[in-house]
């Protein structure tokens, strides 16, 4: 029987919740000594801390989380196999598990968001909200990869056809990118700018062609089967999603992992959009002469149009 069917009552030991719900539920029965695992008073408030950031804890290696709770790494590890886990790594798999099916996400987000603190002002949770954002674009930073930046915006500059997708909210990510890039660089656009399927989008494409994907959880089925079926052409993917836990990773040969830890009732953006500033920017660089003379094509096209710049 697959893990999310099994039963989430409480556990002992020797028989392990293998659901998140069956986690918290083991950690209520705990609380009301109906069980005999006993948990100290740090122990107790990790395991507190994982199970109300489940898409965090999937995602985030122990040193991270150790430096999110404060105490040491070896915590984690003491603390699965006291639940009764072989290891912190089958531990985690419940987190990933429930980061996987992502069902309720949208309405857990809202919930969130509507359970704030009621004397907060409106300005305070906007400032708080900038923290947040601000938090996400630093924590990317450091994320980024040095070289598959370099290696991706060369890509993003040389590639015969550049195309990019993403659903719902990363639609307008696409949008922007593919805006943005067609102003330094001919043969850019969203993959289905047709409107007649992606289908049709991707039989164009070919080998050295790149694709740009973005998505992340709960992420889009289509999005993945998009990028799956790129790979099989020998087209490039270039990736932009939020952990390596992500279906995007092992199909892209760059990705780069965004949080997006915020009070917004969705997805964040902000740290996306920043990611893509960031990669226009260096294939701006990369192009040089060719994209100023791009650039200035463009001036010269929307002055004798008489219309309007942006």
């Amino acid at each position: 029987m697959p893990p999310s069917s099994r039963a989430p009552g409480p556990a002992s030991p020797d028989s392990p919740p293998e659901t998140l719900e069956g986690l918290k539920q083991l950690l209520a029965a705990i609380d009301r000594r109906e069980v005999e695992i006993r948990l100290g008073a740090s122990s107790r408030r990790v395991l507190a801390v994982l199970i109300e950031s489940p898409q965090r804890t999937a995602v985030s290696s122990i040193s991270q989380l150790a430096e999110l709770t404060g105490v040491n790494a070896s915590t984690f590890s003491r603390l699965a196999q006291r639940l009764g886990y072989e290891g912190f790594s089958r531990f985690q798999d419940i987190f990933r598990q429930a980061v996987t099916d992502g069902e309720h996400f949208y309405s857990q987000q809202a919930s969130q968001l509507l359970a704030r603190d009621t004397d907060s002002s409106a300005m305070a949770q906007l400032a708080r909200l900038g923290r947040q954002e601000s938090a996400n674009i630093l924590s990317m930073l450091e994320r980024v990869d040095a070289a598959a930046f370099e290696a991706a915006t060369t890509l993003l500059a040389e590639a015969p056809r550049v195309r990019l997708h993403g659903m719902r909210q990363f639609n307008s990510l696409a949008l922007f990118m593919a805006y943005g890039l067609g102003m330094l660089r001919p043969d850019v656009a969203p993959l289905d700018a047709s409107r007649q399927g992606v289908a049709d989008a991707l039989a164009q494409l070919s080998a050295g062609d790149v694709l740009v994907v973005a998505s992340c959880f709960p992420y889009t089925p289509s999005v993945v089967a998009c990028a799956e079926v790129a790979v099989k052409r020998g087209v490039e993917v270039i990736a932009l999603t939020d952990s390596a836990s992500s279906p995007l990773e092992p199909l892209a040969r760059y990705s780069f992992h965004v949080p997006n830890h915020s009070l917004f009732y969705s997805n964040s953006m902000s740290a996306f959009m920043f990611l893509a500033e960031g990669l226009l920017s260096e294939v701006a660089s990369k192009l040089g002469d060719a994209g100023v003379a791009s650039l200035k094509q463009r001036e010269a096209i929307i002055t004798e149009l008489g219309g309007a710049r942006g």
